[in-house]
């Protein structure tokens, strides 16, 4: 940094000269005309506020930095400056005009920094970057530049008024050559904006046309739907009884038109109820019942239901994939059914011969349903017409295969009334693939699915308190928690969470910033201002990193969305039980696996209690109140079984986890009765060390265990 002059205030004319020199300083370092009247005025009004406020200062002028930029500093040696915050917010009034000046300065130059403390005073540090056309001045450049500016005796105050008035009559002159060409095009936009209004107008009133005309449509569709069940039902009933030779036998030519009379008002049954659930949509007012429900069972509710279609012809194989890890939904399955049945039937119409493949995979908070198959395809300019009404596409296929039009636009509407959507991949002669994205919980749900009172909390596990606004993240957080030491009590709001506090004392929050409409950092304090709450650890979790204002705010702990199930369980334990020694008694009759599982547990700081018997590791898990139990089930006298009734019946040891590590062969009944008691089943016939480990760090992580430094060194 190179100082080229430095200039005393003490007196008014001190402040006219920082003026000058600031301009003759810019005009020798390039600036134009503008710029240099920027800069001068920028300075005078800091220079003015250090003469006036604090009754004197210094003006340092500097060339630094690469690009190069004229800084320019300003120090003065008074009480400093109030209210500062709201100054440089503009909130702050005064009746002197105080704050204006800086506000103003700061919109002026490239770089502005302001530095005040009560008593010692107030530096202003700004600075602009010199134009790109000027040459980077050398060290010997800037020191001529120096002495020029030394050399220069000082304008009197008249002559520095003269110069400041010329340049304020050509600002003049330029806002007024600016105002008239804003006055022409606020002429021009308002003529445009009346050929707006009026195309709004005209817009509207066809809108308005439009929506009866759509109204009169639905209400047409519904009711003539209605009118049309009855006969249709009447039609297939009396045909269901001829054919069932109910009132006497038929003839073979009778029998054949009957059968033709039911396939007819079948197909017309078919196309009313898909044109009664598309005026439902339409009309808004179908209704969403979301419930619980795994993939596989709608899985196998749909083989069930399609089979007899395959009958019709062999060639095709409907493979229906077994799900893979995906978590129950939380929606509304008839639709879901609905949409893939539809996917499915027109797979198997237009499909000769291979194969239709159903599956399912999770993405984030979706499940994709993909229907594929090696039929005919569709071509590029028929790929969205199918979606519209009452479209089938010519093909040779089209004629063999009854339809209505109406299978795909209705199972759009119904993706799209889940908060879902459908796209779709075809080449012709090599097949299709529908998908369908569905969220895996409604998102327009006012009820979360697994949310439960705080009177319904399980004695054995602690309580963890969620503030998020999101149902489906809070369906993801139970995921994560479930078979864990920890219960997930779920709250939406802030109103709820309180409540919940007024009833319960969590062993941690987790907490959401971005609540819609209201103000988590405002939560977090009132948390942590109050007596009762002060102690609760409280987790952020949200989709911005700010880490250090959680923090500093008095958060214990942070971490970004999306988060992870072992993260996020590892996260609340070390915030939990920080504080606490943690140990871990195996009860094991053979001492290679308890050396086993010691040599899995070598890296962590855990310490480890040995029982050889049942009896003695009721007596340690008594006395040592370990804070897990890994537990071998098949023992001499006190086998494992026994073990973790009288655990489970005591007091004292009900409340610690227990974790099963055994090598007998568990029926279905005995792992649901043990899954009731336990934090998890682990195998000791797992096939390597590294697979153990992993099972065995799984478990004591959902068993409340702080593995840090482990779970770094093994996954």
């Amino acid at each position: 940094m190179t100082i080229l002059f430095r200039l005393e205030i003490h007196y008014q004319q001190d402040v006219v000269q920082a003026r000058q020199r600031t301009r003759e300083i810019a005009e020798q370092l390039g600036f134009d005309a503008q710029d240099r009247a920027r800069l001068a005025t920028a300075i005078s009004e800091i220079a003015r506020n250090a003469f006036q406020y604090a009754k004197g200062g210094t003006v340092e002028f500097c060339v630094e930095g690469e690009p190069q930029a004229f800084l320019i500093r300003v120090e003065d040696r008074g009480e400093g400056i109030p209210h500062l915050a709201d100054v440089l917010a503009g909130r702050y009034t005064s009746s002197t005009g105080m704050g204006l000046g800086i506000v103003g300065t700061r919109r002026l130059m490239d770089f502005f920094e302001i530095e005040s403390l009560p008593g010692q005073g107030t530096t202003v540090v700004m600075s602009k970057r010199l134009s790109k056309r000027s040459p980077t001045f050398t060290d010997s450049e800037l020191h001529q530049i120096r002495e020029t500016v030394i050399e220069r005796s000082p304008q009197n105050p008249y002559e520095e008024i003269q110069q400041q008035n010329q340049e304020l009559l050509q600002a003049m002159a330029e806002l007024r050559k600016r105002e008239e060409e804003l006055i022409r095009l606020n002429r021009e936009l308002e003529d445009t904006n009346r050929g707006v209004v009026a195309l709004y107008a005209e817009l509207d009133e066809k809108a308005d046309s439009l929506q009866k005309a759509n109204e009169l449509k639905t209400r047409f569709l519904s009711n003539m739907s209605h009118e049309f069940r009855t006969p249709l039902n009447s039609i297939l009933s009396l045909s269901r009884m001829l054919l069932a030779r109910m009132d006497g036998d038929l003839t073979a030519e009778q029998e054949k038109q009957v059968t033709f009379i039911q396939k007819a008002a079948s197909g017309l049954s078919e196309l009313v109820n898909d044109l009664l659930d598309l005026a439902k949509v339409e009309a808004g007012k179908i209704e969403v019942r979301p419930s619980s429900f795994e993939v596989s069972d709608l899985f196998a509710t749909l083989r069930g239901m399609l089979r007899p279609l395959l009958v019709q012809d062999s060639s095709v194989a409907l493979i229906i994939e077994e799900p893979n890890a995906i978590p129950p939904l939380y929606t509304d399955e008839s639709k879901v059914a609905q949409i893939l049945r539809n996917f499915i039937s027109n797979a198997l119409k237009f499909t000769q011969q291979g194969e239709v493949r159903v599956t399912a995979m999770q993405t984030g908070h979706t499940v994709t349903f993909s229907v594929s198959d090696t039929g005919i395809g569709i071509a590029p300019g028929d790929r969205e017409r199918i979606f519209e009404d009452f479209v089938q596409i010519e093909s040779p296929l089209q004629k063999q295969v009854k339809g209505t039009g109406l299978g795909l636009p209705l199972s759009r509407k119904l993706t799209e009334l889940l908060g879902g959507s459908i796209s779709m991949k075809s080449e012709v002669g090599q097949g299709s693939t529908f998908t369908a994205s569905i969220p895996i919980v409604y998102p327009y749900t006012t009820e979360f699915p697994t949310q439960k009172q705080p009177a319904s909390l399980e004695p054995n596990r602690l309580p963890i308190l969620a503030v998020e606004d999101h149902p489906e993240t809070l369906f993801i957080y139970e995921k994560h928690l479930q078979e864990s030491t920890y219960q997930l009590i779920p709250t939406r709001t802030l109103a709820q969470a309180r409540l919940v506090l007024q009833q319960v004392q969590p062993t941690a929050i987790m907490l959401d910033i971005m609540l819609e409409g209201q103000n988590g950092w405002t939560f977090l304090r009132e948390l942590k201002a109050d007596e009762t709450t002060r102690t609760i650890p409280v987790l952020v979790i949200t989709i911005i990193d700010n880490e250090k204002q959680a923090l500093a705010l008095g958060a214990d702990g942070f971490l970004i969305k999306p988060v992870d199930r072992l993260p996020l369980l590892n996260k609340l334990n070390t915030l939990i039980n920080k504080n606490s020694p943690q140990k871990i008694l195996l009860i094991d009759d053979d001492p290679a696996y308890r050396y086993l599982v010691k040599q899995l547990l070598i890296n962590t700081t855990l310490s480890i209690l040995e029982a050889p018997n049942g009896e003695e590791g009721l007596n340690l898990a008594q006395y040592e109140h370990p804070s897990a139990i890994v537990l071998d089930l098949e023992m001499p006298e006190i086998g494992g079984f026994d073990v973790l009734e009288q655990l489970k019946n005591n007091s004292v040891t009900q409340s610690i986890p227990v974790i099963i590590h055994s090598s007998a062969q568990l029926d279905i009944e005995v792992q649901r009765r043990l899954a009731k008691q336990s934090i998890a089943i682990l195998s000791k016939e797992t096939g390597s060390q590294t697979a153990a480990s992993a099972q065995l760090q799984d478990a004591l992580v959902k068993a409340g265990i702080v593995l840090d430094a482990w779970g770094e060194s093994n996954v």
